[in-house]
């Protein structure tokens, strides 16, 4: 039995909304992950299962190989591949359903255009601090794993359990596996495991999905793993703290493909006593933070404070606007400043995060 947390108002309101939509559009946010992609092909073949013809998800750029084996992958349409029938979509639709992400910017170029559409606009997510007037209905729960659960939480509470297919199934079971590091963050309430329960009740393989998303790198992935953990990562015992960059340069040498360097902010942790990790990866216009952290250390507060990022406690995001050495500076400020070894957390701000 799962504890009841949705406002029945705002499911009958969603529930009016696909009863009346004939144009749906779903997006999701830049560099689409697990649960970006998962969240939104578990609705979108809710729709189509509905007998709703026109059902398109929409994503700002592409997502990682190890994803694509996700029914219904292949028809995600990339917005920068296809932006003249992405925008056609995005103005027809009468519901454009925008799912893990908070705020417009986090959808890049496809932000003006869906905060210009009419249709009914919807958020489904589960990051803190959503967005005010960017969407006529916010369900927003950051104290789930992920928008996968809420997605499934969703549909439970518009009675529509019995019509979750197999293959929405698949979707939102990667969504919620790959949000919470496989089950090893993020995921300590009881209601996650009685979802994962209903989900193999519709004949998904747990086993089977773990190893598509995580045993199915390249050789040219593991060569840049063995790289990065023998070069490129700093460890900083004082601050229980770890640091990995990769420049635009190493990663071509290693032919990076989106999604290579999955997990790599990760590893760190598994050192004794590093409560912190941080990867740095320089991109064409600017350098992509990851950030990690175990225990009360709240990577979230580092990111919006250092990398106009934020996220969960333990799993966040963000980005810097500079060069490579300028960010790893800004990164080392912030560790002097806002240090793992001396920061205590009051009951407020474990309430806040």
């Amino acid at each position: 039995m799962l504890t009841k947390i949705l406002d029945e108002n705002a499911v009958h309101r969603f529930s009016r909304y696909l009863e009346k939509g004939e144009k749906f559009v779903l997006t999701a946010h830049l560099s689409p992950d697990g649960d970006a992609i998962g969240s939104a092909l578990g609705m979108a073949h809710y729709l189509s299962e509905q007998g709703k013809e026109r059902v398109h998800v929409i994503v700002p750029n592409d997502f990682p190989a190890f994803l694509k084996w996700m029914p219904g992958a292949e028809d995600v349409l990339i917005y920068n591949k296809y932006p003249d029938y992405a925008e056609q979509l995005i103005r027809e639709a009468d519901v454009i359903i925008n799912l893990d992400f908070n705020e417009p910017k986090r959808i890049g170029d496809l932000a003006p255009l869906v905060e210009a559409a009419s249709g009914r606009k919807v958020m489904i997510d589960h990051h803190l601090y959503p967005a005010p007037d960017f969407c006529r209905l916010v369900i927003s729960h950051p104290e789930l794993s992920s928008t996968c659960e809420l997605v499934f939480r969703l549909l439970c509470a518009m009675k529509a359990y019995d019509d979750i297919s197999r293959n929405a199934a698949e979707c939102l079971y990667t969504g919620m596996m790959t949000d919470t590091g496989a089950f090893s963050y993020n995921s300590n309430r009881a209601d996650i495991y009685v979802i994962i329960g209903e989900l193999i009740k519709k004949g998904i393989d747990k086993d089977a999905i773990y190893r598509q998303v995580y045993q199915v790198y390249s050789e040219s992935r593991m060569r840049l793993m063995g790289y990065t953990m023998n070069e490129k990562m700093k460890v900083y015992p004082a601050q229980q703290a770890a640091l990995i960059t990769l420049t635009s340069d190493e990663l071509r040498r290693y032919h990076y493909k989106t999604g290579d360097t999955e997990g790599f902010v990760n590893m760190p942790l598994d050192i004794d006593g590093i409560v912190f990790s941080v990867f740095i990866r320089e991109d064409p216009d600017y350098a992509k933070v990851s950030l990690r952290s175990v225990g009360s250390f709240p990577c979230n507060r580092f990111a919006m404070r250092y990398f106009n990022g934020g996220g969960h406690k333990n799993a966040s995001g963000g980005e810097f606007y500079g060069t490579l050495e300028e960010a790893i500076r800004t990164f080392e400020q912030g560790l002097a400043e806002f240090n793992p070894t001396h920061f205590t957390e009051t009951a407020e701000e474990a309430q806040a995060v």
